[in-house]
């Protein structure tokens, strides 16, 4: 089946041509899908999508104006598909439910133990030949109080990790999980979790249940100091609300892996332009602030199940078949 691959990037190409391995014809896109890219596609069957492209009315439009059938999403979150507007084109969605949760947890744990010892600001220092440790003051995670956000697979992972460290595990999420809690995690209110916890972090979908699910209010409930992670879905937070909460000294350190206004922004070099957003470029100038561009996922072992999963997705749209990672209204 031909397809076009958009925003291809050098760190994932090799892993979709090796599972691929002849079997479809990839033609591989730098370029993200946007209404004006879209018909780069024209004579393909299907298009395979990045989380920073354009799933928008116009651009399915042109799409299924094209001839365009099947929509491969190379991720796990699907809130860039206007999906009702899809299933009225009838154009199949599928997306990778899942790649690695092991990279993500890991990766949001990392974000903790860098804001907490202060490891980027020590790096910064040694190569000005400044050896000095005053600043650099951190603290134990053996006895903090970490609250959990969504304790799904990745969740889960971050809890084990943290219980290893001896810290006291507290969960918020529909859905209660056992194992977690005979490791002693407690659920709770999302409320209460704010407030007892020394350290947030966030593992939740985005829905309109939990958009902003971080805002002024949920803000004050939390201790003065906290750490907030966040390598979620960057709707989960009002980052207005944040900054005034960092220049408050309310929230003491934040490490973000995804923004909210990221589309056209992460992933992308724009180290000779001048950023226009200026919501990024003043939470860029926090001393406490960790921002990554959307990296939490990316090891060989996440890249490697993302491309075998995305080539079984396009195999079953050739062969008619029920993949199980279809998505829809």
């Amino acid at each position: 089946m031909k397809t076009a691959v958009y925003s291809t990037h050098g760190f994932e190409k090799d892993f979709l041509v090796c599972a691929n391995a002849g079997s479809h014809e990839l033609v591989f896109l730098e370029a993200r899908l946007t209404s004006q890219t879209a018909r780069l596609a024209a004579g393909c069957e299907a298009v395979c999508v990045f989380v920073s492209d354009e799933l928008s009315v116009p651009v399915l439009e042109i799409l299924q104006e094209l001839g365009v059938r099947y929509i491969v999403l190379r991720s796990a979150g699907f809130n860039h598909v206007n999906l009702k507007k899809a299933g009225e084109l009838d154009l199949g969605v599928a997306r990778v439910p899942e790649y690695s949760p092991f990279a993500v947890g890991e990766y949001a744990v990392t974000m903790m133990l860098a804001l907490n010892r202060k490891i980027i600001q020590a790096n910064r220092r040694i190569t000005e030949q400044n050896f000095s440790l005053d600043g650099l003051v951190g603290f134990d995670m053996h006895g903090k109080t970490v609250g959990i956000a969504g304790t799904g697979k990745i969740g889960a992972v971050v809890a084990r990790i943290l219980h290893g460290f001896g810290c006291n595990i507290l969960a918020y999420d529909k859905v209660e999980a056992p194992e977690l809690q005979a490791l002693g995690a407690r659920y709770l209110s999302f409320e209460d979790v704010c407030r007892e916890s020394d350290i947030i972090t966030l593992h939740v979908p985005l829905h309109e249940s939990t958009r902003y699910m971080v805002n002024a209010e949920s803000i004050s409930w939390m201790k003065r100091g906290v750490m907030l992670i966040n390598t979620g879905r960057g709707g989960l937070i009002n980052t207005r609300d944040v900054i005034a909460a960092l220049k408050s000294g309310h929230i003491g350190a934040l490490g973000l892996d995804v923004y909210e206004e990221e589309e056209g922004l992460f992933f992308e070099d724009h180290s000779e332009d001048i950023l226009q957003d200026e919501v990024i470029v003043r939470l860029m100038s926090f001393r406490n602030v960790l921002i990554t561009s959307h990296q939490a996922f990316l090891t060989g072992t996440a890249l490697e199940n993302i491309a075998a999963a995305t080539i079984h997705n396009i195999d079953c749209f050739e062969k008619g078949l029920i993949s199980g990672n279809e998505v829809k209204v």
